[in-house]
């Protein structure tokens, strides 16, 4: 796990206790890939992780570390590392709060209303 993780768990109540007791935290998955077929296995691969989709290319939820790691090695195998770009953002639950939505930010074909519920 990356530097940065670490310093974000420990500096920014990241974790989240879930309902199965088991610590989570809030992520964002952002991608922009070129093939049709390697966009889709990476975008079925997120939903397996069990994150849901807010737009065509951004997903959301919580996953706990080892969901991360899992993920993160699933998309690099998937993806042209020369010409794909995946950003897998963990942020804590303050930060989310501030999060501003303007105009149409989530795709509202995609987005049910547990998910608003659970985010928004």
């Amino acid at each position: 796990m990356c530097d940065y993780l670490i310093d974000t768990i420990v500096n920014c109540e990241l974790l989240i206790v879930n309902e199965n007791k088991e610590a989570t935290m809030l992520v964002w998955v952002i991608y922009d890939i070129i093939k049709n077929k390697v966009r889709t296995r990476v975008a079925k691969s997120c939903l397996s992780a069990g994150i849901y989709r807010v737009q065509k290319s951004v997903f959301l939820g919580d996953l706990n570390l080892n969901q991360i790691d899992q993920l993160s090695l699933k998309i690099e195998e998937l993806i042209d590392e020369n010409k794909d770009s995946v950003y897998i953002f963990p942020m804590c639950k303050d930060d989310f709060k501030k999060v501003k939505l303007l105009g149409q930010a989530f795709d509202k074909k995609l987005v049910t209303d547990e998910i608003r519920t659970k985010f928004f």
